[in-house]
């Protein structure tokens, strides 16, 4: 079978869309209450359970390490959407506009993946999901050092470059654990 990342991509970002679009109209946009730090801190709890589970071979919540990485799109999302958002835009908002604002911030960063891919050769599927988990982290521990730094880079991509890679590689996790 030929391997299109594309659709691939497409299929794990529909899955992770439905279930955020559902919880929309669940809880409305409360998630605009975050702040930047606490949605980091929310990745980090997902991305840490997920090693958890990687390293003991077993939950005992019942959650799968397929759910936490569809969490870790989503919180990625309303991160880059927080980035951008300003006080000024409504608290609340119609799940039409962030169904439109989700997916200009996917496709977004669907298109850097793209650029990469070409760079790295989908190096990607060659690797193990647990190394896919240890770059979230890590990514998780970058940003939160340029939150500590108030944004400041000296020579570093910023917060919303981590946001995407952070993204693009749970897609490769779910791609992987054969998510559709």
């Amino acid at each position: 079978m030929a391997l299109n990342t594309s659709q691939e991509y497409s299929n794990v970002i529909a899955v992770c869309k439905s279930l955020f679009l559902k919880k929309t109209k669940d809880y409305g946009t409360a998630w605009r209450i975050l702040r930047p730090e606490s949605i980091t801190d929310q990745i980090f709890i997902k991305a840490q359970r997920i090693r958890t589970l990687e390293e003991k071979k077993v939950s005992k919540v019942g959650e799968d390490i397929t759910s936490e990485y569809i969490g870790i799109v989503n919180y990625c999302v309303i991160a880059m959407l927080q980035l951008e958002l300003t006080a000024n835009d409504p608290q609340e908002m119609d799940v039409q506009v962030v169904e439109t604002l989700f997916d200009k911030c996917v496709n977004e960063t669907k298109e850097l993946m793209f650029a990469k891919n070409h760079d790295y050769g989908e190096a990607w599927r060659d690797m193990r999901i647990s190394s896919l988990t240890d770059l979230i982290l890590m990514k998780i521990f970058r940003v939160k050092q340029i939150e500590d730094n108030l944004g400041q880079t000296v020579a570093s991509e910023g917060i919303k470059a981590n946001y995407q890679d952070m993204l693009n590689y749970s897609v490769f996790a779910l791609i992987k654990l054969d998510v559709k």
